[in-house]
């Protein structure tokens, strides 16, 4: 398959746009340039597609996705998830393993990856537990399951809640060579919270949840990950005490990597009109000196990149108190916008580093080949975002399962018009909009 994008506009190293055509041949990036001569094609154009100036970037990398298959399917699906990632233009996501049953073992493994060769429409590299079931003290086997395929470990929805067993977890896959993704949570703190213990969970008569929930997990892995070395990566920090320890563990030279998600660098629990469900996330919407330490941290390298943490859920399930709802809330299909929404065109972040931050940081970070990058050679994983046309979150629009965002009705920019992957057109915005 040969496809030419042609008038479409890449970001440079010093943040400018420049003009760019860009040839995909047999899945790979053949050739990048400004224009292209008739002659210099060596075989007929299957399809020329007009980007008529708009960006096109490396397909975006989310290293943190619920897909909820096998269990719990009414949520998502594999092709449902793996939709909506093509709609937001990311190409490579990393999906949790926190699902029914478990893929614990090498057999349950490889079922969750017969059903994502089958139905996903992106590259979805799957997670395996760091424990049998999630919330035991047995471990998996490692090497085992990195032979099947395992991404990294992980028991994303659950911290790892005795020091013993993540110890061991790390030892293991510092052996190994793989990573650990921590999803940093200390029960023993958490007392019946449902929102960040704050104000405005004072006004709202709901039971809160303290900022060390989080950050004394964090501050234990850190000097479990330095005695081990093992690769420790932080899953959305959502405050500033955490801020501070990540950025001390790397000062001290500590294998440590960390992300955060859209909705706690835009929102604030003050932002938390009423008691619904749709406001309920894990970790929680917290204070605004955290959100400005999650921002600065960005900014400064303490934390590496961003993901979504794409968590759907049942309407139903979702359209309660925060007492009764789960916690989660879906981010795939409009996260880029989101950030380019906010933090772009405020000036705050530049394009060259939300660009770097969802594509090129999260494939380095996790070796992911050479996924994340524009290049010859790379490959055909890309993005094209039209970033002059206002656009609204329309939930009547999802391709996921579930609509569980407070981010409906937002008005954005960047909306996605193509994604790529290996070459295969896998969303297009035309068919969306029945053009």
């Amino acid at each position: 398959m040969h496809t030419l994008l042609k008038n479409g506009k890449i970001i440079s190293h010093d943040n400018q746009l420049i003009d760019v055509s860009i040839w995909l041949k047999d899945g790979k990036i053949h050739a990048i340039g400004e224009a292209f001569d008739d002659d210099i094609f060596d075989h007929p154009i299957d399809q020329i597609i007009d980007v008529k100036g708009q960006l096109i970037t490396p397909g975006l990398v989310d290293v943190h996705v619920h897909f909820r298959e096998p269990g719990f399917t009414y949520k998502e699906t594999i092709k449902t998830g793996s939709q909506a990632a093509a709609r937001g233009g990311f190409t490579t996501v990393c999906a949790m393993p926190n699902l029914d049953p478990v893929p614990d073992t090498v057999e349950k493994f490889k079922k969750v990856q017969e059903i994502i060769a089958r139905d996903s429409v992106v590259k979805t590299l799957q997670y395996a537990p760091i424990t049998e079931k999630l919330r035991s003290e047995v471990l998996v086997d490692q090497l085992e399951l990195k032979k099947a395929g395992a991404f990294a470990f992980t028991n994303d929805g659950v911290g790892v809640q005795t020091a013993g067993t993540m110890y061991l977890a790390m030892k293991e896959a510092a052996k190994n060579k793989m990573p650990i993704v921590a999803h940093t949570e200390d029960e023993s703190l958490l007392f019946g919270g449902v929102m960040h213990a704050g104000k405005r969970s004072k006004e709202l008569g709901l039971p809160g949840i303290i900022s060390a929930t989080e950050s004394s997990q964090i501050a234990r892995d850190v000097i479990l990950a330095e005695e081990t070395g093992v690769h420790y990566h932080v899953c959305h920090v959502s405050t500033k005490e955490s801020v501070r320890v990540i950025r001390d563990a790397k000062k001290a030279g500590i294998h440590v990597t960390a992300e955060v998600c859209p909705h706690h660098l835009i929102l604030v629990d003050e932002d938390i009109p009423k008691d619904h469900g749709y406001w309920k996330m894990n970790p929680p919407l917290r204070a605004t000196d955290d959100q400005q330490a999650l921002i600065e941290g960005l900014l400064d390298g303490t934390i590496d990149c961003i993901s979504t943490d794409h968590a759907p859920h049942g309407k139903e399930e979702k359209c309660c108190s925060f007492r009764q709802a789960p916690f989660g809330i879906v981010g795939s299909e409009y996260a880029f916008q989101l950030i380019y929404t906010y933090f772009v065109k405020s000036g705050i972040f530049t394009l060259e580093q939300v660009i770097n931050w969802m594509a090129i940081k999260p494939a380095e970070l996790f070796n992911i080949s050479k996924t994340g990058r524009l290049e010859i050679g790379a490959p055909a994983d890309l993005a094209i975002f039209d970033l002059d046309t206002a656009y609204t979150v329309d939930d009547q629009h999802f391709l996921s399962k579930a609509v569980n965002t407070p981010f409906v009705g937002r008005t954005l920019y960047g909306d996605t018009q193509y994604t790529f992957v290996d070459g295969k057109l896998v969303w297009q915005k035309a068919i969306e909009d029945g053009k």
